[in-house]
């Protein structure tokens, strides 16, 4: 082996050696799964203007709230209950048939002066038949209930509240993520501050998770690239 092999196979350990390290870190790295919801997740409340306190009065200014006032989200940064409970139900059928017969009868005439005298007098005889059918079916079935918080990210010119949220539940094995986001009439909202999921327009429900009991049902990305090749 010359010089110039032994460098060549030198490097090629070294690269795979760096792809072996990067997969590892890959591997021990658990990243948030992509979002669809509307963004941002959460928002900070506007800054209220600054009153001058006293502090020897029962009255104060810079904390007043008025006494008729609901405690419903009606502002940037106020939280609304979100009660999620989504029914999805869905069915299709589908079938189709068609058949098709065809026969054919014909009799050569003896005519005088033709070629091929021996074929005059014959009979020719043709049947076709063509049969198909086809059927088809599916169906769907999907139910996700459950309670998010969310946050009013922006008020609308025509009063709707933009709201999104996530919730995330860390367990021993991965983390849980449940995100929501959509579009709320406030007169929607009931009196104890919480609205149901099916009267939010746009609505966008995510429950995703991350960590290697949820990436062993993923197939490989080497997988991937192979599969992409395979004429099957």
């Amino acid at each position: 082996m010359n010089t110039q092999q032994i460098r060549f196979a030198a490097r090629c350990a070294g690269f795979a050696t760096v792809l072996l390290m990067a997969a590892l870190l890959a591997g021990c790295v658990t990243t948030t799964p992509p979002t669809a919801v509307h963004q941002p997740m959460t928002v900070r409340p506007e800054a209220r203007p600054q009153y001058q306190t006293n502090a020897g009065a029962i009255y104060q200014p810079g904390a007043v709230r008025p006494l008729f006032e609901d405690r419903r989200a009606r502002m940037v940064g106020d939280t609304l209950v979100i009660n999620i409970s989504e029914r999805t139900q869905a069915a299709k059928k589908a079938s189709s048939s068609a058949d098709r017969t065809q026969e054919v009868d014909t009799t050569v005439s003896r005519i005088a002066g033709l070629p091929l005298k021996s074929m005059q007098g014959s009979t020719l005889q043709a049947e076709g038949s063509n049969v198909f059918a086809g059927k088809g079916a599916s169906s769907a079935d999907n139910n996700f209930t459950g309670t998010i918080t969310t946050t009013v990210i922006e008020v609308l010119p025509n009063g709707n509240l933009l709201v999104s949220g996530e919730k995330k539940v860390a367990i021993n094995q991965g983390d849980e993520f449940i995100r929501f986001s959509g579009v709320v009439n406030p007169t929607q909202i009931t009196a104890s501050n919480t609205v149901q999921s099916t009267q939010v327009a746009d609505a966008r429900i995510e429950y995703r998770a991350s960590g290697y009991i949820d990436e062993a049902q993923v197939m490989g990305w080497l997988g991937r690239f192979f599969l992409n090749f395979l004429p099957l």
